[in-house]
């Protein structure tokens, strides 16, 4: 399936899942939605924490279509499920922006660890929320962000387990890849980063860690989520953690050449 396929079946209501898995070979996309009046902030917040928020497009004043990272993308309907929050808090989840947007609103996507995934598989990394068709687990972390304006807060991460062996290959890959997150920021004991309870995640699913793997941590998209959050603006919109929008870039396009990424 295409990614413009893919999105039109979410668009015509018939996919409301998680998007890990799907079209593998293109980069999938975070999203944040803000009035103009906070845009300038949040860009510049998204300059500073470029792990947690390697922005992949920003959109224009008042539009839902994103040309650059995919043909025909309607942003008020194109992502599984969104979150709407209203004063700080958590208003709403929802299926489609139509009936809630506005003529100034600014759209950012930003780049989604799922995006890597594939490659993790093609190299024979197995993933195991893919595996048993949930979705990634993901916490809050004492990593605070550099703030800007009325976003700050704390790193959130994704977390992945894996052998030391196949830990090491995902680093060498992950780590040519900085629009997607880049290399893991985190390896081993959860606690050194503010996590007391790796089975109980604040978002996604909850995924087994075996005797003989290593939990292995990326930046994740949901940070900038929780910095939105925490501005306590009037209104705000993102995608539910886990539900992405599906992107015409191709992930092989975000390589870096080798010297150049952190």
């Amino acid at each position: 399936m295409t990614p413009f396929e893919f999105r039109s079946k979410v668009r015509n209501g018939q996919f409301r899942e998680p998007t890990a898995g799907h079209c593998g070979d293109f980069a999938q996309a975070n999203l944040a939605i803000l009035p103009k009046a906070y845009a300038d902030d949040f860009l510049n917040f998204c300059s500073l924490n470029p792990k947690s928020c390697p922005l992949l497009g920003v959109g224009g004043l008042g539009k839902w279509d994103l040309a650059r990272i995919g043909s025909n993308i309607d942003i008020r309907s194109d992502v599984p499920a969104y979150y709407i929050y209203r004063d700080g808090k958590l208003a709403e989840e929802r299926a489609s922006l139509h009936d809630v947007w506005q003529s100034d609103f600014v759209v950012f996507a930003i780049g989604c660890s799922f995006s890597f995934e594939q490659m993790l598989i093609k190299d024979g990394i197995p993933l195991r929320h893919i595996e048993q068709q949930k979705n990634v687990a993901m916490y809050r972390t004492n990593i605070k962000n550099k703030a800007v304006g009325p976003f700050g807060g704390n790193m959130v991460v994704s977390m992945r387990p894996m052998t030391a062996e196949n830990a090491i290959k995902a680093i060498q890959l992950t780590a040519r890849f900085p629009a997607i997150h880049g290399a893991p920021i985190h390896i081993g004991n959860p606690m050194e980063i503010g996590i007391e309870d790796i089975g109980q995640p604040d978002f996604g699913d909850a995924i087994t860690i075996l005797p003989n793997e290593l939990p292995v941590f990326w930046a994740c998209g949901v940070t900038p989520q929780e910095a939105i959050r925490a501005a306590g603006l009037s209104i705000a919109i993102t995608h539910k953690p886990g539900y992405m929008l599906i992107t015409d870039i191709p992930n092989s396009t975000l390589e870096c050449p080798v010297g150049t990424y952190n």
